[in-house]
């Protein structure tokens, strides 16, 4: 078989490899880190995400598109370089630049298809030099750069006495711009047309303009190739702002292809990133279509008016039950369904010899008196009745509606003076160590014992208590589960409970719909919002009888925990698929 044989089978098997693992590349999702109540839950279409980098990789390895031995050699290509360059040099329109050291081949990262060649970065293009704006001039900086299309598109016109210290690097029609600092988020861009006024841009930028045999386009696309970001990964320094200086940069090497056969894989990369595209659509698409059949069908189970009804919706969901909850969201859908019938006592039958929730409130407010008896809370204002006008639902015979603060001890919050800071004593906690829904002391703060001694009984928090996030990430409930003590800060709610307070029901309440939108409605603030403490005081509760609440809490626990199940299987599936699409990327680029 001949080279131009073997070439033309292994890119057969390539886009076969493509073509065939659509499935693959489609279900490789992956969920977006997030955290609090309300974050953006986006997902990440990683399968189709490792497509485009196979894509680059294949076309800067010389196998996406087929060698024509025909083409001019990139060996002549780089001798006509170098006489161009010396042209430009005795016309003094470039600078003479210090030599690079040979490339060894323990040097070159892959091998490169016969009549390509290795070359550094400063070989295959020059830069325009630097220059202090002195007129008008079209400023490039990285703000500028449409990077999913690698083109300018906001460019600002400045005047020479508004011109930034960095704004310097002559750039023109042609030129390809790498932003050096932060380099992971690929601001990398072709100056595409001619600017008027003159454009300058950004010292953040290296600049590469190629000499008249190497594609502009073909440098943007190896700019962005998973090869080339793993070198720069190499050489960048910094944490906050990772970068890489020019020298490292133009030290890195590039594959060159012979001139016609860059413009062929600039154009087969196009096409397929363009299928690229078409597949994140259709993918899309389909999950929002199949977001809004789940949402719908879940509705129709709290909107049911009789048991009748429900059993008729459910019996629907059911018989489609894994086609449904396929999806993280289907199933997040499905766990909010479930608090949402707990809470409308639609999730448990009720049974007639129940105590009434009202006999719940009389125990409550029994044990309220003891505690103002014993001064460990002062008497409080009786807040008005729930009026049926700000009940959000209707509620079965023996539940009532009730404000928070009648179910509790008191509703209060941490400390609003500046604590004291100690290297040891009490924990004192942000609402960063509780808003994963525990209580968490890793890299807590600490004030002197003395200080948490001087607080007052609602003020700290005790075993069987609840907070409750008011500021920020607002409406996250952590119980408190152990005796450890601890404080927290003036952003934390504290609901002090009394024996008889319904902690268990209130920890899956809060997380409900309703309780949420609630502190929503009520939160104040632009920037960062704050549920006040008088309106978390008036939420309207739908209370259960006693013995009703152990019910829904136990069947609130075994369907959750069923929830917890689809996810760790969904998450193992999509590990899989994660796993297969690897496995195809190594595929494609075996020697």
């Amino acid at each position: 078989m001949t080279t131009s044989e073997h070439t033309e089978q292994s890119q057969a098997l390539i886009t076969q490899l493509i073509t065939d693992n659509l499935a693959t590349w489609t279900g490789a999702i992956k969920k977006r880190s997030a955290t609090g109540r309300g974050s953006n839950k986006k997902i990440e279409l990683a399968g189709i995400k490792k497509l485009r980098e196979l894509i680059l990789e294949l076309a800067v390895r010389g196998k996406l598109v087929p060698q024509d031995p025909n083409d001019e050699p990139a060996s002549v290509l780089l001798e006509k370089i170098a006489a161009e360059k010396a042209q430009l040099i005795k016309d003094k329109k470039i600078k003479k630049t210090k030599g690079l050291p040979e490339i060894g081949e323990g040097d070159k990262p892959f091998e490169l298809p016969k009549g390509w060649e290795w070359s550094h970065i400063a070989d295959i293009g020059y830069n325009w030099g630097q220059k202090k704006p002195e007129t008008q001039f079209t400023y490039i900086d990285v703000g500028s750069i449409n990077k999913e299309l690698g083109f300018i598109d906001k460019p600002t016109i400045l005047s020479a006495s508004k011109a930034p210290s960095r704004a310097r690097k002559i750039v023109k029609n042609g030129t390809v711009i790498y932003s050096t600092v932060r380099p992971y988020l690929l601001n990398i861009a072709v100056i595409n047309k001619q600017f008027t006024p003159e454009p300058i841009a950004s010292t953040a930028f290296a600049i590469i303009h190629p000499f008249s045999r190497i594609s502009s386009s073909f440098i943007y696309r190896y700019l962005r190739s998973p090869s080339f970001i793993k070198y720069v990964e190499s050489c960048q320094t910094g944490i906050a702002y990772p970068a890489i200086n020019d020298k490292q940069f133009f030290s890195g090497l590039f594959p060159i292809p012979p001139l016609a056969e860059q413009h062929r894989i600039v154009a087969k990369v196009d096409q397929l990133m363009v299928l690229c595209d078409q597949l994140e659509e259709s993918t899309e698409d389909s999950l929002s279509a199949h977001q809004c059949l789940v949402e719908a069908l879940l509705a129709s189970l709290t909107n049911s008016e009789n048991a009748a009804e429900f059993k008729q919706n459910w019996a629907r969901i059911s018989a489609h039950f894994d086609l449904l909850f396929s999806t993280e969201h289907s199933i997040e859908q499905l766990k909010q369904t479930i608090l949402q019938l707990a809470v409308m006592g639609k999730l448990v039958p009720q049974d007639p010899n129940d105590e009434p929730a009202s006999i719940l409130l009389e125990k409550i407010a029994v044990e309220k008196t003891q505690l103002i008896k014993d001064k460990k809370i002062k008497k409080q204002k009786p807040l008005p009745a729930i009026g049926e006008d700000e009940q959000p639902f209707s509620v079965p015979d023996g539940w009532l509606w009730s404000n928070l603060s009648d179910l509790l001890a008191l509703v209060t919050d941490g400390d609003h003076q500046a604590p004291p800071k100690s290297d040891s004593g009490v924990p004192f906690l942000v609402i960063g160590n509780l808003n994963t829904g525990s209580v968490s002391f890793d890299g807590c703060r600490y004030v002197p014992t003395s200080y948490f001694d001087n607080l007052n009984w609602g003020r700290k928090p005790t075993n069987g208590d609840m907070l409750y996030t008011v500021t920020g990430s607002y409406g996250i409930p952590i119980k408190v589960i152990s005796n450890n003590q601890f404080c927290v800060q003036r952003h934390v709610a504290i609901l002090k409970a009394t024996k008889t307070s319904p902690i268990q029901y209130l920890g899956f309440l809060f997380l409900a719909k309703y309780s949420f939108e609630y502190a929503t409605e009520i939160a104040t603030g632009i920037a960062q919002k704050t549920v006040p403490l008088t309106g978390l005081r008036k939420m309207p509760i739908a209370v259960p009888p006693e013995q009703e609440q152990h019910r829904i809490v136990k069947k609130v626990d075994e369907l959750i925990s069923l929830c917890e199940q689809l996810t760790t299987r969904l998450n193992k599936a999509q590990n899989i698929q994660c796993q297969l699409a690897d496995t195809l990327v190594n595929q494609a680029l075996k020697p």
